[in-house]
């Protein structure tokens, strides 16, 4: 088949899913064309290296990515975030007509940022079947998540999961939402998320890395990731700083809540707090395997409830044990795998409980977990079985609109 890809992020950024769905996709025999647009993730600027300018077009086997220019939302502003996603949209309108407009199928990779260009895409290309690949919903519709204009951006996210022939989400919960938020019923499949496997896998720490992470034989908890609202990092602060010297929370990455964490961290005096700066994603799997515990965290906002974070999958794979400040989803993966520890979000003392009981478990346990954490990501989310799932669906609504079969909405 030739298969179209729209997604707002793609490698060199860490974008899993549509990275390695791209090239596993041309592995198995199919004409591969991207639009994306140029790598900005996570700081909203251009990475060095790279000019933003509107005839980028790159060519290997059966794979075509195209980079269009968007504004880089450097600030993280709610006004700078949309100017982004606005600005992306107007330019895959312009490039994507001619790059996509004879595709058999179109998969859309579906964050909030990809909606406006993925609806405005669709009205041009008319009547390409198309499966969206939700990642993210926003439930809330304060002005400030939509630059000024409640509602914008959920009158699209409406559209956009009426045209679609599939709508693929990462969890059953997440199921509940898109059905909530338009999605017919009968169009839903689950398919979960990935993680990059040629990189995130057991191994075993060096020295110099382990010296990094480690001061003594304490138990390590870390985090690794965006430091943002959303993770509600304050929430693992206060829990650190109240079990003193029986853990150490290390935080490695960065984002925008970083200062307002630090902050918190030194009028606590917590000087069980670590931060170090963001790393590389092939340093990650070290990193993990220095420590004792990966830190999930996320607000308790509904739109997360049926979300699992990529660093979830990142740490199953490398049999990683994982403390999951989290409700939903989250929290019921780390439980179904025993791979292990959860209380509800947002509620330190719950947590430092969690941290008190993660430090109390002996080592051999603590490896028991991972390996079930990992045994179950290998069984139910491993990119073998969602680039499977992927290439079922696309095939099955390309077929069904060559065959005249096409899905009642797009008749």
């Amino acid at each position: 088949m030739r298969v179209g890809i729209l997604t707002y992020h793609f490698p060199p950024e860490p974008a899993f899913v549509p990275g390695s769905l791209a090239e596993e996709l041309v592995a198995r025999g199919h004409e591969v064309r991207v639009l994306t647009g140029f790598p900005d993730y996570p700081g909203g600027h251009v990475y060095p290296g790279w000019r933003q300018r509107w005839r980028h077009q790159t060519h290997s086997e059966r794979l075509t990515v195209r980079r269009v220019p968007r504004y880089a939302a450097g600030d993280g502003s709610a006004r700078a975030r949309v100017a982004s996603w606005l600005s992306f949209a107007g330019s895959a309108a312009l490039a994507g007509r001619g790059l996509l407009r004879d595709v058999d199928v179109l998969y859309v990779h579906g964050h909030p940022a990809v909606t406006f260009a993925a609806t405005g895409l669709l009205r041009l290309l008319g009547r390409t079947p198309t499966v969206l690949h939700v990642q993210d919903v926003w439930t809330e519709r304060p002005a400030a998540r939509d630059g000024g204009r409640p509602g914008r951006l959920e009158a699209a996210t409406r559209r956009l999961y009426r045209e679609a022939a599939v709508v693929a989400v990462g969890s059953p919960s997440m199921a509940d939402l898109v059905r909530a938020g338009g999605a017919a019923p009968d169009r839903v499949r689950t398919v979960p998320n990935w993680t990059d496997e040629r990189i995130f896998r057991p191994t075993q720490a060096g020295p110099a890395v382990r010296r990094l992470v480690r001061r003594d034989d304490r138990c390590v908890v870390m985090h690794a990731g965006t430091i943002g609202a959303r993770q509600d990092l304050e929430t693992a602060v206060r829990a650190a700083a109240a079990l003193g010297d029986r853990m150490d929370l290390v935080l490695v990455g960065s984002g925008p809540a970083e200062q307002r964490v630090r902050g918190l961290a030194a009028d606590l005096g917590a000087d069980n707090v670590r931060f170090l700066e963001r790393r590389s994603a092939v340093d990650m799997p070290q990193l993990y395997a220095a420590a004792d515990y990966q830190l999930v965290a996320q607000r308790d906002l509904p739109e997360l409830r049926g979300r699992v974070p990529g660093k979830l999958q990142a740490a199953l794979s490398c049999a990683a044990p994982v403390v999951a400040s989290a409700a939903g989803e989250t929290a019921e993966v780390v439980e179904r795998a025993r791979a292990g520890l959860s209380c509800p979000p947002e509620d330190w003392a719950a947590l430092a409980d969690r941290f008190w009981l993660a430090a109390a478990i002996p080592p051999a346990a603590r490896i028991d977990m991972g390996r079930r954490g990992r045994d179950a990501y290998l069984r139910d989310m491993s990119m073998r079985a969602g680039v499977d799932r992927i290439d079922v669906l696309l095939r099955e609504v390309a077929a069904q609109a060559s065959n005249g079969t096409k899905l009642a909405h797009s008749r």
